[in-house]
């Protein structure tokens, strides 16, 4: 990994602000509200308590669009990553919510393993990582969400994320309507 990427990975890793959603204008704010009430209706099945889906879902959309990615596609690739368990550790030893693998913490962070297991910590590091990998690929989708899997070239995982991905978009129109 280039110094020059390591470096901006970190620097968005040790921004620890909490998230603190901020709004260029009154529409914006209003969408937002839409798409949190919206998001934990669809979520209250897999995080039933209201505190910990709301912190969730703030921390999740503050990450994602920190990153510049769509809410909805984190959501689908945490959705096929760990089902929204915060402490899923898979075979291959990643860990929480974006099942992060916990070398990242020794490349661009303070080498403490268990931060991720902390919500924020965990989607501050998987947001970021996915649009490193989607710069890397020049835009492309499909080979970034391999990357981050580390399967590129396989369709298995990014066809799953894509498709959880349709599961979570936020459509404002529709809301509206009802």
């Amino acid at each position: 990994m280039a110094d020059s990427v390591r470096l901006a990975l970190a620097a968005a890793i040790a921004d620890s602000r909490p998230p603190k959603p901020s709004f260029r204008d009154e529409a914006a704010r209003v969408r937002y509200q839409m798409w949190f009430t919206e998001m934990s209706g669809r979520l209250k099945r897999r995080l039933p308590d209201d505190q910990v889906r709301n912190e969730f879902l703030e921390a999740a959309w503050y990450e994602s669009t920190r990153a510049g990615l769509d809410p909805g596609l984190v959501l689908g690739l945490i959705q096929v990553e760990s089902a929204y368990r915060k402490y899923a550790v898979s075979i291959a030893g990643a860990r929480g919510y974006m099942q992060v693998m916990p070398f990242w913490t020794k490349v661009i962070g303070d080498n403490d393993r268990r931060k991720l297991f902390h919500m924020q910590t965990n989607l501050r590091y998987g947001c970021s990582i996915l649009r490193m990998y989607i710069d890397m690929e020049r835009g492309n989708l499909y080979l970034a969400l391999g990357r981050y899997n580390g399967s590129r070239g396989k369709p298995q995982y990014p066809n799953a994320v894509l498709s959880a991905w349709k599961k979570w978009e936020f459509n404002p129109v529709a809301v509206a309507a009802r």
